[in-house]
C-alpha cells in the first residue's frame, strides 16, 4: 500500500506528458491487492476497423497482466445500426472474432448506445442467452458484485439506458427509443441507489451518455439533458463514478459533488478531445480504454492507449 502515496505525483507527471507532447510514459501498470479489477471500453464495433482489433488485443494483454475479472461496455456496439438479430453477422465480424483473447472469456456487462437503437434492441438482450460472455439482461439492470469475495464489501453497479433521455432521438420513427418509459426508468435507478445495505462500499452507474465533456458535445443538447436529468440524482444518492462513452476519447473529469465522471468511448473511431470542462483532469483523443481496481477504501483508475502506453494514473479515495 506504500506505493499509493506516490500516487499523487505519479498522476500529475503522466498528466503533463499525455497532454503537452504524447511522449510515452515508461511505467508499468499497477496492481492492487484484494480489488475489484475490471476494463472499460465503449463505442467500439466496427468490424475491426479504425483501429478496433489494436484496442482488442491490448486489452486482452492488459486483462490478463491486470487479472481483470470482468468488462464493462459503455454502449454503440454496433456501427452504423445496431444488430438485426441474434444470428447478424456483426456479432462475428465487431465481437466474437475481435476479442479473441483467453483474458477476455469473462463476463461483458453492456448497455445501450444510440447506434444499437437504430437496429434491433432485443436481439441484444436475447443475445445474453446465446453468449457465456455477454450479458445485457435488460436494457438497465444492476449487480452487485463482492470485493475480494467478501459479501460485506460490495460494488453496487447500476447500468442505465440513457438513450431514451434524449429528445433528439424521437425524430426517428423507426426507433423504438419512442416506446421507452424515462419516468419509470427514473424510479427504478433511483430506487436501486437508495439501496442503504452498509455491505455496499461504492456506487457505480454505467451509462453511455455523458453528463460532462471536452469533446465535441461540450455544449450539445444531449450533454445539457443529461446533465439536467441525472445530476441531482448522482449527488443525491452519492455516486461514487460514472462511467460512460459517446464522446470517441478518453476523459476523467470532476465537478463539485460527490461523483467522479469517466468517459471511455474510444473502442474504434476517434472523435476530439478538444479542452477540458471545469473539473476537467484529463482528456485525450486516443484509441484505449480505462482499468479500475476497487478496494473498500480505494479505487484506482488507469488510462492506457493501444500500444500499452499508461496514460495517465489516479486515485479516489474512501
Amino acid at each position: 500500500m506504500k506505493k499509493l502515496l506516490l500516487f499523487p505525483l505519479l498522476a500529475f507527471s503522466i498528466f503533463l506528458f499525455a497532454q503537452t507532447a504524447n511522449i510515452p510514459v515508461d511505467q508499468k501498470l499497477i496492481k492492487t491487492d484484494k480489488a475489484i479489477n475490471f476494463i472499460a471500453m465503449g463505442d467500439f464495433g466496427r468490424n475491426g476497423e479504425y483501429n478496433q482489433k489494436d484496442v482488442a488485443l491490448q486489452m486482452g494483454k492488459t486483462a490478463k497482466e491486470f487479472d481483470a475479472g470482468f468488462f464493462i461496455i459503455t454502449g454503440d456496439n454496433f456501427y452504423p445500426h445496431g444488430v438485426a438479430s441474434t444470428q447478424d453477422y456483426s456479432w462475428q465480424a465487431s465481437f466474437e472474432q475481435i476479442y479473441t483473447a483467453h483474458s477476455l472469456q469473462k463476463d461483458w456487462y453492456v448497455v445501450l448506445g444510440n447506434h444499437d437503437y437504430a437496429g434491433n434492441v432485443q436481439a441484444e438482450i436475447d443475445y445474453s442467452k446465446i453468449s457465456r460472455r455477454w450479458h445485457m439482461p435488460a436494457r438497465y439492470y444492476s449487480k452487485k458484485i463482492s470485493i475480494d469475495g467478501d459479501t460485506t464489501q460490495q460494488v453496487l453497479f447500476v447500468f442505465i439506458d440513457t438513450s431514451p433521455f434524449i429528445t433528439s432521438y424521437y425524430n426517428n420513427e423507426d426507433s423504438d427509443v419512442r416506446t421507452q418509459d424515462t419516468t419509470a426508468q427514473k424510479q427504478w435507478i433511483e430506487n436501486a441507489l437508495s439501496d442503504a445495505s452498509p455491505n455496499i462500499k461504492w456506487k457505480i452507474v454505467v451509462g453511455h451518455h455523458p453528463l460532462y465533456t471536452g469533446g465535441p458535445r461540450i455544449k450539445g443538447t444531449d450533454t445539457k439533458i443529461m446533465n439536467a436529468s441525472f445530476k441531482t440524482v448522482f449527488d443525491k444518492f452519492k455516486v461514487d463514478a460514472y462511467i460512460c462513452g459517446h464522446e470517441h476519447n478518453l476523459q476523467y473529469i470532476k465537478p463539485t459533488g460527490s461523483t467522479h465522471y469517466f468517459v471511455s468511448g474510444s473502442g474504434s473511431e476517434l472523435t476530439p478531445a478538444v479542452k477540458h470542462p471545469d473539473g476537467g483532469r484529463f482528456a485525450i483523443s486516443q484509441n484505449g480504454f480505462m482499468a479500475f481496481s476497487i478496494t473498500n477504501n480505494l479505487m484506482v483508475v488507469q488510462i492506457i492507449n493501444k500500444e500499452g502506453q499508461l496514460l495517465y494514473v489516479d486515485t479516489i479515495k474512501k
